[in-house]
């Protein structure tokens, strides 16, 4: 089986905590792939927070982002009680969005997973492409 491969920028610029709760777990009693995605998720709107934005949908009034694609790749299994530190970069920017690239390692540093989300920016009411200008 062919593994997919995601290497990660060298700077990242902001981390947080998130511990693993039992709702993240699967049948297999550890970290579910789909609860990945969410605690990913949970730290974008942690980041985006620290930059005084409400949240990931309104950046500024009517303008916001759409997740056009995701990419997580497991290292190792993570379980109930982990504290799980996640880091986010971003890199990759076009003219309608950017890349954030995301490093998740346990509270022994072992890393749990790398992931990467594609953010397309654009107007929310008229629901098109907007040209995105840096703001990090």
């Amino acid at each position: 089986m062919a593994r997919v491969e995601l290497p990660l920028p060298d700077k990242f610029i902001f981390e947080t905590q998130l511990t693993v709760r039992v709702s993240d777990l699967n049948y297999g009693n550890h970290v579910g792939n789909d609860r990945m995605l969410t605690l990913m998720q949970e730290a974008r709107v942690l980041f985006y927070q620290s930059l005084g934005f409400k949240n990931e949908i309104s950046f500024d009034g009517n303008v916001g982002q759409v997740i056009a694609d995701a990419v997580v790749v497991y290292k190792s299994e993570s379980f109930l009680g982990d504290v799980l530190k996640i880091e986010i970069a971003i890199a990759d920017w076009t003219k309608y969005g950017f890349d954030m690239y995301y490093r998740i390692t346990n509270q022994h540093n072992n890393e749990v997973a790398r992931g990467k989300t594609g953010s397309c920016v654009l107007i929310l009411i008229k629901e098109k492409l907007l040209r995105f200008r840096k703001v990090y």
